[in-house]
């Protein structure tokens, strides 16, 4: 069987180009400070998060029609009600507490067994019922949406491998992804949150080797704490939950026809 029939949610051309175009969206959506000409009146406004926060939701909802008409059968609709019910329901048992985040490895194994296609549309799932659960819903919920949904994406375009070397791949993985997202967040709201009269403000214009060591120096002061504490607590979670959870997974994906007992996931 190949990788691509193997998946629980298969990704077509179009599905495909969709992705594409929310990645090259995204990118602009948290990266617009360090990207925008000086002259640009955006690079002097707090207009420019506010936007997408309201463009995200739209993109996110183009790319998930896509990959569904790619083949998301009503089997992939039981498995990723049941995956973003359970992240849902761990994800208060950790998030804000000293960065314990017991969310992320959840979405990382899904995206291992079942594929990219399926990675990006629990994490956005995921991140969306708890929100509503929760009532963390707010500007903030279209970065934490697309930034899960790039965790559970990589992880399922991670390389073939089994056994322990696995789940040390995905740990590792869980790891530098938990870093990764916390810097995207705070890059979505850094640029309009301290003023401009700070050593970590925020400056239109400037070089981009000035205002990325700004954020980076952001990060280090508020919030890499709390990330560091995400990346320990998913790949601990990981790598003490995955043994169990891959083999599971894996076992409701055959019997749910996703793959056959000869496939490599």
């Amino acid at each position: 069987m190949t990788a691509g029939a193997s998946r629980a949610v298969r990704i077509g051309p179009r599905g495909a180009l969709a992705l594409v175009c929310c990645g090259i969206i995204g990118v602009v959506a948290y990266g617009w400070p360090l990207l925008v000409a000086p002259a640009a009146g955006i690079a002097h406004g707090g207009d420019a998060p506010w936007t997408f926060a309201l463009l995200l939701p739209l993109v996110l909802t183009v790319v998930l029609a896509e990959i569904s008409e790619g083949g998301l059968d009503a089997k992939a609709v039981a498995m990723l009600g049941v995956l973003s019910a359970l992240g849902a329901a761990l994800r208060p048992l950790g998030a804000g507490t000293a960065g314990i985040e017991t969310v992320f490895f959840l979405m990382i194994l899904g995206g291992r067994v079942f594929g990219p296609g399926f990675g990006f549309v629990l994490g956005n799932t995921t991140l969306l019922t708890s929100a509503l659960l929760t009532g963390g819903v707010g500007p903030w919920l279209p970065y934490q949406m697309l930034g899960a949904a790039w965790v559970g994406l990589g992880a399922g375009l991670l390389p073939g491998r089994r056994g322990r070397t696995e789940l040390l791949v995905l740990a590792g993985y869980g790891a530098v992804a938990a870093v990764v997202y916390g810097l995207l967040l705070n890059l979505s709201f850094w640029p309009y949150t301290l003023g401009t009269d700070t050593a970590l403000s925020f400056v239109p214009g400037a070089p981009l080797s000035d205002n990325l060591a700004r954020l980076l120096a952001f990060d280090l002061a508020t919030s890499l704490g709390w990330d560091v504490g995400r990346a320990v607590t998913t790949a601990v979670l990981v790598l003490a939950a995955g043994p169990v959870l891959l083999r599971t997974l894996r076992r409701a994906a055959r019997r749910a026809a996703f793959v056959t007992p000869s496939d490599p996931r």
